[in-house]
């Protein structure tokens, strides 16, 4: 009969653990930070619906703001069912790997009230050529703001903070004006990051267009929206010079952090 045989002095296997991807951590601590704020987060679907990602956002079919968005449209359509128009079903909708995080703007607002603080992390995708700073896929935060009395004043003060936590540092930050359709005025953010200026996140007033669609009166609630990439900040935070080095699934890379 043969009998198992353990030799109880060679030492044990260890056992590996694995921890959380750079991003996934980056995006950990943004939340953090707007959470320790007063912001609560939102989520929305990846393959978002037509209306959602473009009209609803001041983006009709005609407006050459669209050429801004290279995207991955789907072959299915879907009926979408909008709770701002009063329970009426719209006509089919296309499909589409949804271009920003800024949807979630929209159907938040539909389903509930103002006051609203509210960021919106996840994916989004463009249709695009990759290269050290693009890639078809990435990861933005999007954040929105809504009450009697908001003013770009607000917005500044909100961005000092979270990019003086994030990057434990005391960062400058300053707007300069831009151009968005979804919002009036519109800016670009840049901070001042080891003596250079750098543009961080696109964000503005919330335009009227876009609180009406999403059923609210645009005389009586205003609001700031910002956008910014989490891929971004994360190569500006580890001074990484490639963005397709996140995606390379080499453990070489990702054990550093």
């Amino acid at each position: 009969m043969n009998k198992q045989w353990i030799d109880v002095t060679a030492p044990g296997k260890k056992v590996e653990h694995g921890h959380l991807h750079p991003l996934t951590q980056v995006q950990n601590k943004a939340i953090e930070i707007f959470s320790s704020m007063g912001f609560e987060i939102a989520e929305g679907p990846e393959v978002e619906t037509e209306y959602y990602n473009f009209d609803a956002l001041n983006i009709p079919a005609e407006h050459p703001a669209r050429d801004l968005w290279d995207t991955f449209w789907l072959r299915q359509k879907s009926q979408i069912f909008h709770p701002a128009k009063r329970g009426k079903n719209l006509k089919s909708q296309n499909l589409l790997l949804r271009t920003h995080t800024s949807p979630v703007q929209v159907r938040y607002i539909e389903t509930h009230q103002p006051p609203i603080r509210i960021i919106a992390p996840g994916k989004v995708f463009r249709y695009e050529a990759t290269d050290a700073s693009h890639e078809i896929q990435f990861y933005q935060l999007e954040g929105l703001m809504v009450d009697k009395n908001i003013t770009l004043a607000n917005l500044k003060a909100v961005m000092e903070i979270f990019f003086q936590i994030f990057f434990e540092k005391n960062i400058e930050v300053r707007l300069r004006p831009s151009y968005f359709p979804f919002v009036e005025p519109g800016v670009e953010i840049d901070m001042k990051y080891n003596g250079k200026w750098m543009e961080v996140a696109g964000a503005g007033m919330v335009h009227p267009r876009v609180l009406e669609n999403a059923g609210l009166n645009f005389n009586d609630w205003q609001g700031f929206a910002f956008g910014m990439g989490m891929d971004r900040l994360a190569m500006i935070k580890y001074k990484i010079n490639d963005v397709r080095l996140f995606y390379s699934s080499d453990l070489r890379f990702i054990k550093q952090f």
